[in-house]
């Protein structure tokens, strides 16, 4: 791929992502879940931005996931899980820059159907 076509997709995406994480935030009641895809694995994290501290995780690599829609629904459940322990079921929904399809959308999707709203 040729440079200047990377360093415009790089633009675009950290403008993106710029634009959703200024109007969100999280707080300890109803954190912000951000997702992280590579091309290999797919990560999501819960924050209070309040503090700035993790409130749960989870991470498609140590499960052995992969990044694809079946693989993110299962790290989908297994955070919607770890929230329902701290008593969490309302978010705010970080997709970090990346567009609302494939792999985060099914994702958000399996967040719904394990009972987190947002």
């Amino acid at each position: 791929m040729l440079k200047s076509i990377q360093k415009q997709k790089n633009r675009m995406y950290a403008q993106r992502k710029k634009r959703v994480r200024g109007k969100i935030s999280g707080t300890s009641t109803r954190p912000r879940v951000t997702v992280f895809r590579s091309n290999k694995h797919f990560y999501a994290q819960a924050i209070d931005d309040t503090k700035g501290h993790t409130l749960a995780y989870s991470d498609g690599r140590k499960m052995g996931l992969k990044s694809n829609k079946e693989d993110a629904k299962k790290v989908a459940q297994d955070l919607a899980k770890k929230l329902q322990d701290q008593n969490i079921d309302t978010i705010v929904f970080d997709r970090n820059g990346y567009l609302y399809h494939g792999v985060v959308a099914s994702f958000a999707d399996a967040l719904r159907e394990s009972g987190i709203k947002f």
